[in-house]
């Protein structure tokens, strides 16, 4: 689809960072709204707002480089909201206090899992699809895999290994700044799509109240050992394009 260039220009970072201080302060209101149903401390509003600030602080810091258009578009939109609840998770995640499993946890995590079955297509419907928007996505993925991994572990439906699910994507990251050849751009793949689901479906799963420690440790492997063959197959591509080269 061609984009009108009256679109193209100088990406909104005024606006955006307007929208990310009205999320934060959305993210602390719902924080104090949720605190008891997720059994949470009084500090659990500030901390789900400060981390909030912190990623969307970095997405409006790179919006310039990678964004060539004048309005966000409602992807990004989808996708901003979709931090907000991941930052909800993540206080939640990293509490000095053991956080418990809750339907209202459960209900929490399916909604920012959902929301990631519209930005892609809104992106491409609009036609203000961007490296930067594609980047956002994939990092928030990332960092919902994380936030859901730990809260795994810290609820003792799995040992601290399941955490190696969230930290994959950053150790290949690290593995681009030893060996450079792995900073290659991979093609499209719905394989790769796939696992993600399924990876976050999985972890949501395994939180699940009425999950034994059983099964929540069977789905969790299993998740993790599809995340890894993915992670390798794309290693392997990338491997095989630099022998041909």
């Amino acid at each position: 689809m061609s984009v009108p260039l009256s679109r193209r220009g100088p990406a909104p970072v005024g606006r955006a960072t307007v929208l990310a201080l009205i999320a934060v302060v959305f993210v602390f209101v719902a924080g104090a709204a949720l605190r008891e149903p997720l059994a949470q401390d009084a500090a659990y509003p500030w901390r789900a707002a400060a981390l909030c600030a912190v990623v969307l602080g970095v997405a409006v810091a790179g919006l310039s480089r990678a964004h060539p258009f004048t309005v966000l578009g409602p992807a990004n939109l989808v996708t901003g909201a979709r931090t907000m609840v991941v930052a909800l998770l993540a206080a939640m995640a990293f509490s000095p206090h053991l956080p418990q499993t809750t339907w209202a946890l459960i209900l929490v995590a399916t909604a920012g899992a959902m929301a990631d079955s519209v930005d892609g297509a809104l992106a491409r419907r609009s036609g203000l699809a961007s490296r930067f928007g594609a980047r956002f996505d994939m990092e928030v993925d990332a960092l919902l895999i994380l936030v859901l991994a730990v809260l795994v572990w810290r609820t003792g439906q799995a040992g601290a290994w399941v955490v190696a699910s969230g930290l994959l994507r950053y150790a290949y990251i690290a593995a681009g700044w030893v060996w450079p050849w792995m900073n290659g751009e991979l093609p499209p793949s719905r394989r790769r799509q796939g696992v993600c689901v399924a990876q976050i479906v999985g972890l949501i799963a395994a939180l699940g109240p009425i999950v034994s420690v059983t099964l929540a440790v069977a789905i969790s492997a299993a998740g993790l050992a599809l995340l890894t063959w993915s992670f390798a197959v794309d290693v392997a591509w990338l491997a095989r394009r630099r022998a041909g080269a």
